[in-house]
């Protein structure tokens, strides 16, 4: 049986669009997984996330679940729920970095 890695490997030989499309959803999913960690970490369901916040609970695992596109005073929110700062940075993509 094949590794996920090796499916995904295989997918992006043959379709650079299909590339494009996940690694331009990269930043996202690498928050999701930050906010699912973070609240596992301080022992939370998101129902208790959802009390701290004043957030409806179904927004929250909207956002988990990458259906939701949060406003930057949500995240902050989101983030002192968790006990956790917001930094955010502008930076050049991987791939432009690689090529020098």
């Amino acid at each position: 049986m094949r590794t996920h890695e090796e499916v995904k490997r295989e997918l992006f030989a043959k379709r650079a669009d299909v590339k494009a499309e996940y690694e331009g959803l990269r930043p996202q999913y690498e928050l999701i997984a930050q906010i699912i960690a973070a609240r596992n970490e301080e022992g939370l369901s998101q129902e208790d996330l959802a009390k701290r916040t004043g957030i409806a609970r179904s927004n929250i695992s909207r956002l988990e679940s990458g259906n939701y596109n949060p406003s930057f005073e949500f995240m902050a929110r989101v983030a002192r729920g968790l006990g956790r700062e917001i930094h955010v940075e502008f930076r050049k993509p991987e791939r432009e970095l690689q090529q020098g």
